[in-house]
């Protein structure tokens, strides 16, 4: 079980920092990447941590905005998002995959997540 929270409206500009953790299981030994899904698009991979060898992958569009940062020690894997605008509008979902993957990998669906958390609601908006 994966548990998003963070979530929220936020203004033009501003930031947001969401949260991942596993409910009767520890992130720590799995591929991890927070997906989102705009109304009427389909859902995206955006940033995603890959193992064994824990390379980051943030997709281009959101590159120099938002940032994936793995914490074993709280088992959490965090999205911060900063200068959010109108088109971060979206359901922000977190997923594993339970083999190895990297993280440009996972986030393209190659393979596939395992496993979905329920997803927390970002809105930009004046």
């Amino acid at each position: 079980q994966l548990e998003e929270s963070g979530g929220g409206l936020v203004q033009p500009g501003g930031s947001l920092r969401l949260s991942c953790i596993g409910t009767g299981t520890t992130l720590d030994y799995f591929p991890v990447g927070w997906f989102r899904q705009a109304p009427g698009k389909e859902r995206e991979g955006i940033a995603c941590v890959g193992t064994p060898q824990p390379d980051t992958y943030v997709a281009d569009s959101v590159k120099d905005r938002f940032t994936i940062i793995r914490d074993n020690d709280k088992h959490t894997v965090y999205l911060q998002l900063t200068n959010l605008q109108p088109e971060d509008t979206a359901v922000y979902y977190c997923a594993l995959q339970l083999y190895s993957a990297t993280g440009e990998g996972l986030c393209n669906y190659r393979p596939p997540p395992s496993h979905w958390g329920r997803g927390t609601e970002v809105t930009v908006s004046t």
